[in-house]
């Protein structure tokens, strides 16, 4: 008899509401960038992450709590936010305790959306805290959800490729039946020795070296630089201890 939890990959938050997430741990990927912004900022010591889904609401936050509001849509700054969405603008001389108050295009939106269906966990990951991620799902033994928050609902490489890089690393603890978990681990597996070579293909790196952010997203794919935890709880994400 196979006890093994599940794991499934959802490659768009299109594609969320077809799953059953309820007792599942999700992880919420969002590569470039919001996942690797988040996982830094929690490194360097900021007290903890408010992942908040519009601007308006960011900013109200921002002045509840007395934290650094910080955002992006489309890749670039929100006027009326403070900061913006790279992971090199927290560094611990800036971020240590504070509150970091942030709002993206597509990963803060894909936790609310999580949030909303009724996950029974959520957890942030991203190349810089691969192996803080699989080290909590093997331990956790529970179904996983690898949700990719992808590109305003659009397939991405970048995500797909770290949901692959997770079940290269832990699938053998997980009964998996699912295609596209499958396809991710494959594409890490033919991949992973030049990630920046493949990636430099994909359309979310072009958006973003436009705005010269080629250094943000090398970062990015740099695994373990800021190998913490981010746990969802009582609307905040903190590092988990």
């Amino acid at each position: 008899m196979n006890t093994k939890p599940s794991l499934h990959t959802v490659l768009s938050p299109r594609l969320l509401d077809l799953y059953d997430i309820s007792n599942s741990i999700v992880v919420i990927i969002d590569v470039f960038r919001a996942t690797s912004t988040i996982a830094t900022a929690l490194y360097n010591g900021a007290a903890k992450v408010l992942p908040v889904d519009s601007v308006p609401r960011c900013i109200e936050l921002g002045k509840i709590t007395g934290g650094i509001t910080a955002g992006e849509r489309d890749g670039k700054v929100v006027e009326g936010l403070q900061h913006g969405n790279s992971p090199t603008e927290y560094p611990r001389s800036f971020i240590e305790g504070q509150t970091l108050v942030l709002t993206t295009t597509n990963g803060t939106k894909l936790l609310h959306m999580a949030l909303d269906r009724g996950a029974a966990n959520i957890i942030t990951g991203s190349f810089p805290n691969l192996s803080a991620v699989c080290d909590y799902l093997v331990n956790q033994e529970k179904n996983v959800i690898l949700g990719c928050s992808a590109w305003k609902d659009c397939f991405n490489l970048e995500d797909t490729l770290f949901a692959g890089a997770v079940i290269e690393r832990i699938g053998h603890h997980f009964s998996i039946h699912c295609d596209s978990s499958l396809m991710a681990k494959d594409l890490y597996a033919q991949h992973q020795q030049d990630l920046v070579g493949f990636l430099r293909k994909a359309t979310h790196w072009h958006r973003l070296s436009a705005y010269g952010l080629e250094h943000d997203m090398e970062y990015c794919i740099s695994i373990d630089v800021a190998n913490v935890l981010p746990v969802y709880t009582n609307g905040s994400l903190i590092v988990q201890e």
